[in-house]
Order: structure tokens, then C-alpha cells, then sequence
């Protein structure tokens, strides 16, 4: 186990000023090295609970444990130096930089964790390396394919070397082709490299990479798998 949540509970407000209680004490445990994915259906509160996991966002109440850590006893500060060094993001929305070329959006993480510009090109190209797109290294964002975009994001979420990777609908703007690459690549990284991911999807053909399946329904979850 490498994450582990305790009694959730997230409350939005409506704009009528009615409380909606998107998540009732939820908890959970992500093993570490595997494929965990989380499904529901749209307003379930799926991507609410991966912006908890991830620190992106606090709960109302509830624990987040990341290796005995609870992250959310951190101050804002640590928790965005925490996600920096720990945690990668991949969103729908690849979210490149677009006045930036590939590699140079690649080693921006690095950067601003505070390696060297030398040293972080070199680790982007190795990972551009990795994903077949070195070729692509200088062109921007607006010279890029869709699936390309995507894999380029997928790069960067590496860039630190982080033990957990979220990823929000990863394949969701992509074919069918594209969104093969994109699984064949989060397969090569948990078989070859032991990455741990956290995806929410609503794509049965990324659901079926899954070592764990969880679904949230009526603010409650529940192992699929």
C-alpha cells in the first residue's frame, strides 16, 4: 500500500446556497506498483476524489496517507513541494505550455523543483526517448497531434520520477488508436518501471488495464475488483 484515504467527506455549496454532500466518508487503499481506476457515473464525484488523493484540493474532513504521512496535516507550502517531488498529473486536457517546445515543457517540472536546466533537458529527452516521440522534441504544442499532445503530457508527469500518477480521463479527447498508445505507454511504465496510477475514466478499454476497480455511487464507494 502506498496511499491510503480514512473517512473522507467533501460538501459543496449550490447556487442556491444548498449544501450537496459529494462525498460521504470515503476510504480507500491504493497498493503500490498497480493500476487503480475509478469509475462512475458524471457528477459522482470522481475527479473530486482524485483532487483529494493527490492534495490538489482539502477535504471537509478525513485523512489522506501518503507511505504513513498524512499529507493534509502539511501546510499549503509542503503540500505543493510534496506533490512536486511525489505526484504526476495527467488531466483530458494536456495543459502543454504552448509558447514552449515538447522538451522544454518536459523539463519544466524538473526546473522548478530546482535541477538545472542542463540536467532536466537531458532527463526530457530521455523521456521523449521513451515514449517515441524524440523526433517531436522541438515543436510545439501547435505543431502536435492530439495524441501526440497527450503522450508529451504523459512525459512531464514523469519528469520528477514520482511514485503515484493521477490521471483524470487521460484518453478522453483521443481516438481509438491514439488512446491504444496512451495504454500500451501506462502499461510499459507499471510493468518496467513500477509506476503506480490512479485513473478516472469512463473508457471500458482503460478499465480493463485495472489491477483494482472502484466505483463511487451516491457519494459511497466500492471495490469493483
Amino acid at each position: 500500500m502506498i496511499l491510503k484515504a480514512e473517512n473522507l467527506v467533501k460538501t459543496y455549496q449550490s447556487n442556491k446556497k444548498i449544501k450537496v454532500e459529494v462525498l460521504k466518508s470515503i476510504s480507500l487503499e491504493i497498493e503500490e506498483k498497480k493500476i487503480s481506476v475509478i469509475v462512475g457515473a458524471s457528477g459522482a464525484g470522481k475527479s473530486t476524489l482524485l483532487h483529494l488523493l493527490s492534495g490538489l484540493d482539502r477535504p471537509d474532513s478525513g485523512s489522506v496517507y501518503y507511505k504513513d504521512q498524512d499529507i493534509f496535516k502539511l501546510s499549503d507550502d509542503k503540500i505543493t513541494k510534496f506533490r512536486n517531488k511525489n505526484i504526476g498529473f495527467v488531466f483530458q486536457f494536456h495543459h502543454l505550455l504552448p509558447e514552449f517546445t515538447a522538451v522544454e515543457n518536459t523539463a519544466i517540472p524538473q526546473m522548478i523543483y530546482g535541477v538545472s536546466i542542463e540536467k532536466a533537458t537531458q532527463k526530457a529527452y530521455e523521456l521523449l526517448e521513451s515514449i517515441g516521440l524524440s523526433d517531436r522534441a522541438h515543436h510545439k504544442p501547435s505543431e502536435l497531434s492530439g495524441g501526440e499532445q497527450q503522450r508529451i503530457a504523459v512525459a512531464r508527469a514523469l519528469a520528477n520520477d514520482p511514485s503515484i500518477i493521477f490521471a483524470d480521463e487521460p484518453t478522453g479527447n483521443l481516438d481509438s488508436a491514439n488512446s491504444e498508445i496512451i495504454h500500451q505507454i501506462i502499461i510499459k511504465l507499471r510493468n518496467e518501471f513500477g509506476k503506480t496510477f490512479v485513473i478516472v475514466t469512463h473508457n471500458p478499454e482503460l478499465v480493463k488495464l485495472a489491477d483494482t476497480v472502484f466505483e463511487i455511487k451516491d457519494g459511497k464507494i466500492s471495490n469493483r475488483t
